[in-house]
């Protein structure tokens, strides 16, 4: 879904009470300061003898009569003098604190509260946005569209509205003094903003062009320090540096040729306007001084408004500069933010979110099950079978036959095209997502490891585990065989992904915490693909003592793994061609018995 300037706007939509108020008192700030100027010019008229203004004159005979004063001159610049205390000296702190700490708080505190919403639509996205987005891509526009946000509300809100309602008043006090100098500097900073709105607009396109160049090398570097073992074992070093450097020539060209020259032009622009109509503005002051038409108070009054005036719209204007360069890395995130959840907006993250407990026997039916990715090509075709509790049964078959999509459909990370999965006679689309997840478990091919403790990462799914369950898991999974090995035990901080571990260890890992999980059904995805033998042997092992406790599902290329379970399902293409226990599937002289005879003579599939 796209974004637009709106989602900018409710992005701090919680705090827009707090942000109202603080910027009106920051507005209103920008106007009292206009009376230092003013008052100023109505002190050089006093001192060059000529009368003060009627409203300023109203207010220094109110003020003296209260303290019993009679009006002088000397009482006069007395109070105008006590006038610019108020508004300065008095004014100062009042003002750091709307101006700085109201809209710092808001920012702040809006950061926290998106952090928040985006790591819950981390968390709530389905895999397929994994399947399809670079972990580093996706981290690189979250923290710069956060960053963003929070950088440009205090500059936004306490500074370009309030700069921008403090040239509203000089119009308007200039408009009091002299009529047609105020329209000359209205239309004059009417053209230049809207001049530097238009010429904006182009460069936020090219901004954008670069975000996204920007996010492509972010994430090829994350690509790269996660498969550094990968890049140095083919000696890509050098391949991999100069793909990075070109993009990065790509960007540095858009960034100088097409945005900063940009600026640059823009800048020499607007500032030779804003200097000829300063200049403009202080030749008609000076002239209508000299012939009689304007006191020389307002003379200042007029010329010292002007340049604060025009020395006000630059900065505005860089302001506008600064958010247009942010404006469309914010949009990304709000597109990010607005991807749709699918099955798993069902999920609740609140800490406290209550969830079915169920307990399931483990009997699992697939009823003429059809899936595709892409409509038009499917990769499941009319699966049908039953799995009985406590029973093991292995899904062998080519690479792309569909075995680890049919574990992604029971895990319900995708819905099937037509047909149904139940669970002790129930579709499991009619359970609560969480509460059904909570009785699965599964061991991947490459398990996901934590950088924390052994101990952390054994707990993860279930951190109110005893040690004594622990240790059990432990044993079953074979992992007190390597434990003495760690300097710490289960204390030992295993490293980012599991670093310190070798594939067997982290395997062995990986049936632990699923066992402490104490599932109902357990599925074992390749689970010995990659390891050596004396490793998968381990592994085996620990497979036949789960054996007959839970419904078990194995996903195997490794038909020796497989020997045991109590059935075995053959996809091929998508379809079940072969069901049969090991010397069943044998005797059939299928393809089970095929691929079997290729992995004995040593062939590979």
């Amino acid at each position: 879904m796209t974004a637009n300037f709106w989602d900018i706007v409710n992005y701090f939509r919680r705090y827009r009470k707090m942000a109202i108020w603080s910027i009106i008192g920051s507005s209103a700030f920008e106007i009292i300061d206009l009376t230092v100027p003013y008052a100023v010019g109505q002190i050089l008229n006093i001192l060059s003898g000529r009368s003060l203004d009627p409203e300023i004159n109203s207010l220094v005979v109110a003020v003296a009569s209260m303290f019993g004063q009679s009006i002088s001159g000397m009482t006069s610049l007395i109070i105008l003098l006590a006038l610019i205390f108020v508004v300065t000296v008095i004014r100062a702190p009042i003002q750091v604190l709307i101006a700085n700490n109201f809209h710092w708080e808001i920012a702040l505190k809006t950061r926290r509260d998106q952090t928040r919403k985006a790591i819950a639509k981390i968390l709530s996205l389905p895999i397929e946005f994994y399947d399809e987005n670079n972990a580093g891509r996706i981290a690189g526009r979250v923290s710069r569209g956060l960053a963003n946000h929070m950088w440009s509300y205090p500059e936004i809100a306490g500074q370009l509205i309030p700069k921008t309602v403090r040239i509203l008043g000089i119009f308007l006090v200039i408009g009091a003094i002299a009529w047609w100098i105020a329209a000359f500097f209205l239309v004059s900073f009417i053209v230049v903003l809207l001049g530097s709105l238009q010429k904006l607009k182009s460069l936020s396109d090219t901004e954008e062009r670069l975000d996204i160049y920007q996010e492509n090398t972010e994430s090829r570097t994350s690509e790269i320090i996660t498969n550094i073992k990968t890049v140095k074992a083919f000696a890509n070093e050098a391949k991999e540096y100069k793909r990075q450097s070109e993009r990065l020539e790509r960007e540095a060209k858009i960034s100088l040729w097409g945005i900063h020259i940009g600026y640059v032009k823009l800048g020499m622009v607007r500032d030779t306007i804003l200097e000829a109509c300063q200049f403009v503005v202080f030749g008609a002051a000076l002239f209508a001084t000299f012939g009689g038409k304007m006191s020389i108070g307002h003379f200042i009054t007029i010329t010292t408004l002007a340049s604060m005036a025009y020395s006000e719209i630059k900065p505005i204007c860089l302001l506008a500069e600064v958010f247009a360069r942010r404006y469309s890395s914010m949009l990304r995130f709000h597109e990010f933010m607005k991807q749709s959840k699918g099955q798993d907006a069902a999920i609740s993250l609140h800490p406290d979110a209550s969830y079915p407990e169920y307990q399931f026997t483990g009997k699992v039916e697939f009823r003429n099950l059809n899936f595709g990715y892409d409509r038009d090509r499917p990769v499941l075709e009319k699966i049908t079978f039953t799995i009985a509790p406590y029973e093991t049964v292995a899904l062998v078959g080519r690479s792309g036959s569909g075995k680890s999509t049919l574990v992604k459909l029971l895990f319900r990370y995708f819905e099937p095209t037509s047909g149904s999965i139940f669970i002790d006679g129930q579709s499991i689309t009619e359970l609560d997502i969480t509460g059904y997840r909570k009785r699965l478990a599964i061991v991947h091919q490459e398990v996901d490891i934590f950088n924390g403790t052994l101990m952390d990462n054994l707990v993860y799914g279930n951190p109110h585990a005893t040690f004594a369950e622990v240790q059990e898991a432990c044993a079953i999974a074979s992992v007190d065989d390597f434990l003495h090995l760690l300097p710490k035990g289960y204390n030992t901080v295993v490293g980012e992904r599991g670093v310190r571990l070798s594939g067997g260890q982290r395997q062995r890992l990986g049936i632990a915490r699923a066992l402490l999980v104490n599932p109902d059904i357990l599925v074992f995805d390749e689970a010995t693909s990659s390891l050596d033998y004396e490793s998968e042997r381990s592994i085996q092992l620990a497979m036949r003592r789960i054996q007959g406790t839970r419904t078990t599902i194995v996903i195997a290329h490794r038909l020796s793994t497989v020997r045991e379970a109590d059935k075995i399902v053959v996809l091929d293409q998508g379809e079940i061609v072969e069901v049969g226990s090991h010397q069943q599937l044998l005797d059939q002289g299928g393809i089970y018995h095929r691929l079997h005879s290729l992995q004995e003579s040593g062939e590979l599939l």
